[in-house]
């Protein structure tokens, strides 16, 4: 049994069971969508199934992402101790793994409409070839910017079974905002990444990181604005921006020496602005 339970919780920390950061940064953006789509009331049973599915896709990500980085993950400080990089579980067990997180997220998007259904094969594409970007492009961030944000278009289409271009607007905002923390967290991994040979937006930008991510997280409040203009919401919503916007600050400040850890603490951060949008969208909505 006590043999069972360590293959276990070693599955868990595969699937990043113990670190929800990823997680969040997918729900925020989904649930804003659905509460857009619903204009403020969303299906009930859409919201748990998007919640589900975002932690099950998450974790489905992370197992092919240290299945890819299992000869990469053993060479850098902060994933070498990862299952498949320590051994501890074997790369057929993480095809395994993967295969049936993907089949309980096929069980949750069957409950959608074929829009969704449809959009949802392209989500899963997405999700498989991501993790081996950072070995043929600089820009691995600008993918999972997309693959993060494609939970927008299906969002749109589960609630109102269509796709606004609005929608669009908002897919490029979660880009723009995802190349952003996504960056703060290659800057961790700079040196070890420059070493070995992958390739990330933090290696392009070199001493321009901060001010790209700047940009970067201008043009994000720039689309969230537009987003709520053509919603036509209300104070709440863009007070909610207002202080989302001194996290960016924040994490500006925590960037400036580019320390590893520092870097790290950045990217964690982005949770709040996410969940700080989400907060002022939901009291917009109230009667």
């Amino acid at each position: 049994m006590s043999q069972f339970l360590e293959k276990l919780r070693q599955y868990l920390l595969l699937m990043r069971v113990d670190r929800p950061i990823g997680s969040f940064l997918l729900l925020w953006p989904s649930l804003w969508s659905l509460w857009l789509a619903g204009e403020g009331q969303p299906s009930a049973s859409i919201v748990l199934i998007f919640i589900a599915g975002v932690f099950v896709m998450r974790s489905a990500g992370c197992v092919i992402n240290d299945y890819a980085d299992r000869h990469i993950d053993p060479h850098v400080a902060r994933t070498h101790e990862r299952p498949l990089a320590a051994g501890l579980v074997h790369p057929r067990e993480a095809l395994v793994l993967f295969a049936v997180l993907c089949g309980i997220a096929l069980l949750l998007v069957l409950q959608l409409n074929m829009l969704s259904i449809k959009l949802s094969v392209v989500a899963l594409l997405l999700a498989a070839s991501y993790p081996f970007m950072k070995r043929v492009t600089h820009l691995p961030q600008v993918y999972l910017g997309i693959a993060f944000g494609w939970s927008i278009p299906m969002a749109f289409a589960a609630q109102s079974a269509q796709l606004p271009a609005v929608a669009w607007v908002l897919f490029l905002a979660n880009i723009c905002w995802t190349v952003a923390y996504d960056t703060m967290y290659a800057m961790a991994d700079r040196n070890d990444d420059e070493k070995i040979g992958v390739l990330s937006t933090a290696i392009l930008f070199g001493r321009n990181d901060r001010l790209i991510i700047g940009l970067l997280q201008l043009t994000t409040l720039v689309l969230m604005i537009c987003t709520g203009l053509i919603f036509e919401r209300g104070s709440y919503y863009y007070f909610g921006l207002l202080l989302a916007s001194f996290f960016f600050l924040y994490q500006q400040w925590l960037i400036s020496e580019r320390e590893a850890a520092r870097c790290l603490q950045a990217f964690l951060n982005n949770n709040w602005f996410g969940a700080v949008v989400f907060t002022g969208l939901v009291l917009d909505y109230l009667p």
